[in-house]
C-alpha cells in the first residue's frame, strides 16, 4: 500500500499512534477478507462487502494522513 510513502508509513507508524491504529485495523480487514473469500475467491458475501468498504475507507483516510505529514 502506497510504495512511494514507504519512508514516510514507517515513520508516521511509530510516531503516529492514530496513524498505527488505522494502519493495522487495515491489514486486520485485509487479512479477515481473504480469510473469507477462501482461495479461489468464491466466498464473496454481503459481509465481505462491508469489509472491503471498511478497508477502503480506512485507506482512504491513511492516504490523506499521509499527504499532509508530506507537505
Amino acid at each position: 500500500m502506497f510504495p512511494e510513502y514507504r519512508e514516510l508509513i514507517t515513520e508516521l507508524k511509530s510516531a503516529n499512534p492514530r496513524f498505527l491504529s488505522l494502519f493495522d485495523k487495515h491489514n486486520k480487514l485485509d487479512d479477515e477478507i481473504l480469510r473469507r473469500e477462501g482461495p479461489q475467491g468464491n466466498g464473496y458475501c454481503e459481509k465481505v462487502m462491508q469489509l472491503k468498504k471498511e478497508k477502503l475507507r480506512l485507506k482512504d483516510e491513511l492516504y490523506q494522513m499521509l499527504k499532509q505529514a508530506s507537505r
